[in-house]
């Protein structure tokens, strides 16, 4: 039980001077690439915003947006989906018809007015298809030839159509040629997004017309005797190099094309990749804003994201925040807690997020909040949080901005364990979700914790390959690495020489296990290699803890916190403790705090040693500004939340 109480609410209002002071450079550095994101750039957050299929009028669009900007949110992201209350028979605008297209444009050209950002669904619901995608561009999987995903409860519901085939940029260019001449009136004016939600598309058994032939020229081998039993253990070399091609596939065919595409009508990428059987890192790394999720993916897997984006010079990451907070599909709704939010809110900000997009707001028309959509947390006129949304989202917005300063600060790379997971199949029994199946995901990695004062970032083989030992320092873009850290049972032959490349130019090596090959055709130089890669002197089998420098923070039991520097200064964000380590789903009323909790710890910087006693004030968490000389003092993110104090 709880009894409602009412604390006092301090809120500092300082967004000009945060975004002058912690302004960063839009400018996407990757691939010798120089775009600039105008979007999000005053650290508002946007919400989803939901257009179940009827009809509107401009004055509904209107009114609702003015009320979002008066709530301190800087724009809106549209999303298309089902008749209200899944009505097979309620009146709407026709799919992508006239009516409809002029309706997008008010609402863009209204947002543009009002200062506020205007993103779209590249789709009607999750995944993209619908009516127009024909048979020859459905989704297919091998066990079934006849396999049919439809796209159920969209804009044209009861009318499903086919998901597509994420496999084939063929495919994509033809959905393309419908949705992107629909959309592309509507994305002219302020920069908008472009988003694709987290996949889901069915997996196991993923297949496309003609994979078997690509398998052949890439590997040598017939895969299809071994599709009937792929996910057995005693199939773990060709089922490494089917999720290799896979991967291969859904990077090549569907995030690259889908990026190029949103640049090429005029916007931006955004999306998430969350689900996808790809190289994560590389994937979001191809994305203008990577994009996290939670909660029905945990803080944590956004350092994955946060790491893509550090890693290919990417300023924003972006979350779907506070989805199914309590849990599926939307447990509490309108009882909501922002004193919950915020700690979920501060778990991501910890893990890399810069961007925040609310899940979500349904239309209204003008005068009513009745409609909901069913896994959120409900931002409308009703529910606990109206009261707190302005100053909510000033805190957000101020964390936001300052965790855009400079560039992530870092000084050990993690390798991710790609070939681990392709191997491993199935995730065990306890750690699958209705939704979620196979260990590709990467749901349940995290940083050792001897690495956690490091500040580490995840890394994969693409971007190791693009980087250059100097003074036996890795350097990835603006990224400087003391160390590189492997706890992997397998690696790929061609990964395994380009650690050993790096390691012979001098980059300290710490080498967990003897790698065994991923791959069913063996590499004859494999475990001579990995042989002489262990013998290296500066190749380690445990972390040497006076070989390198000490860690960026140190003590015991350390929150989670984010580092950004400009080589000047460091800003450092400190989670509230209880915001570390959240699994879904959070309880209501988890974030309860009635005293401090201090936390005493040294931070190490531009050779000084700085101690801190941290003090978490119930709900708060902490922002440092630490100098050059070893000067520091405390930002002021003070935002007491409305509480309910336990009985």
């Amino acid at each position: 039980m709880f009894k409602r109480s009412f604390l006092h609410l301090k809120v500092f209002v300082f967004v000009a001077v945060m975004a002058g002071l912690y302004s960063c450079q839009s400018t996407e550095k990757h691939q010798s690439e120089k775009f600039e994101i105008t979007a999000y750039k005053d650290g508002r957050p946007y919400t989803r915003w939901w257009w179940h299929a009827m009809k509107f009028t401009k004055e509904d669009v209107r009114e609702q947006l003015i009320w979002l900007r008066d709530q301190g949110f800087g724009g809106v992201e549209i999303s298309f989906i089902y008749p209200v209350n899944r009505d097979p028979e309620g009146e709407r605008f026709e799919w992508l018809g006239e009516e409809w297209q002029q309706m997008l444009v008010y609402a863009k050209h209204c947002a543009d007015s009002l200062g506020l950002g205007c993103d779209f669904t590249y789709g009607t619901l999750w995944p993209f298809g619908g009516t127009f995608v024909d048979d020859e561009d459905r989704t297919r999987v091998w066990i079934d030839s006849a396999y049919k995903q439809p796209l159920r409860l969209s804009w044209t519901h009861p009318d499903t159509g086919n998901v597509l085939n994420h496999m084939s940029s063929e495919a994509f260019r033809r959905y393309a040629e419908v949705m992107s001449p629909a959309l592309a009136p509507a994305m002219k004016g302020g920069q908008s997004a472009l988003f694709c939600d987290s996949w889901e598309v069915r997996t196991d058994y993923i297949w496309t017309d003609g994979f078997e032939k690509i398998f052949m020229e890439k590997y040598g081998y017939d895969i299809l005797p071994y599709m009937a039993e792929i996910y057995e253990d005693h199939n773990a070399g060709p089922r490494y190099d089917y999720m290799k091609l896979v991967a291969h596939l859904v990077l090549n065919e569907f995030y690259i094309p889908f990026h190029e595409e949103s640049r090429r009508i005029g916007g931006i990428s955004r999306a998430q990749v969350a689900g996808a059987p790809v190289d994560l890192i590389r994937a979001y790394a191809a994305i203008d804003v990577p994009e996290t999720e939670a909660m029905l993916y945990e803080p944590n897997f956004s350092n994955i994201v946060a790491s893509a984006a550090a890693l290919a010079g990417k300023p924003y990451v972006s979350s779907e925040s506070f989805t199914c907070l309590y849990g599926w599909p939307a447990d509490h709704m309108l009882n909501e807690q922002t004193a919950d939010l915020k700690m979920v809110a501060d778990a991501l900000f910890a893990n890399g997020v810069n961007v925040h997009i609310w899940h979500g707001t349904p239309f209204n028309p003008v005068g009513i909040d009745t409609i909901f959509f069913y896994a959120t947390v409900h931002v409308g006129t009703k529910g606990n949080l109206t009261r707190e949304l302005i100053p909510f989202n000033e805190y957000l917005t101020n964390v936001s901005l300052a965790m855009r300063f400079g560039v992530p600060y870092t000084s050990v790379a993690v390798y991710l364990p790609l070939e681990d997971a392709w191997i491993a199949g199935e995730l065990p029994e306890e750690l699958q979700m209705p939704w979620s199946w196979g260990a590709y995901e990467l749901r349940y990695e995290y940083f050792p914790d001897k690495l956690q004062g490091y500040h580490p970032l995840w890394v994969n083989a693409y971007f190791l390959e693009q980087g250059k030992v100097q003074d036996n320092k890795l350097i990835i873009n603006d990224l400087v690495f003391d160390a590189l850290y492997i706890n992997a049972q397998y690696l790929d032959p061609e990964t395994l020489k380009v650690i050993i490349d790096l390691a012979e130019q001098g980059l300290p090596v710490v080498l967990k296990n003897t790698p065994r090959q991923a791959g069913y055709v063996a590499n004859d130089t494999f475990d001579s290699n990995a042989a002489h890669l262990a013998r290296l002197p500066n190749v380690y089998d445990h972390w040497p803890e006076n070989a390198f420098p000490r860690p960026l923070v140190q003590g015991k039991d350390l929150p989670e916190f984010r580092a950004r520097t400009d080589g000047e200064q460091l800003l450092l964000f400190f989670s509230n403790p209880l915001a570390k380590g959240l699994k879904y789903p959070i309880e209501l009323g988890q974030s309860y705090q009635d005293g401090t909790i201090s936390r005493k710890v040294v931070i190490n910087y531009a050779e000084h040693r700085i101690p801190v006693e941290l003090e978490f004030e119930p709900y708060q968490s902490l922002l440092l500004r630490i100098q050059s000389d070893g000067s520091w003092e405390y930002k002021d993110i003070f935002f007491m939340p409305e509480i309910l104090e336990r009985e």
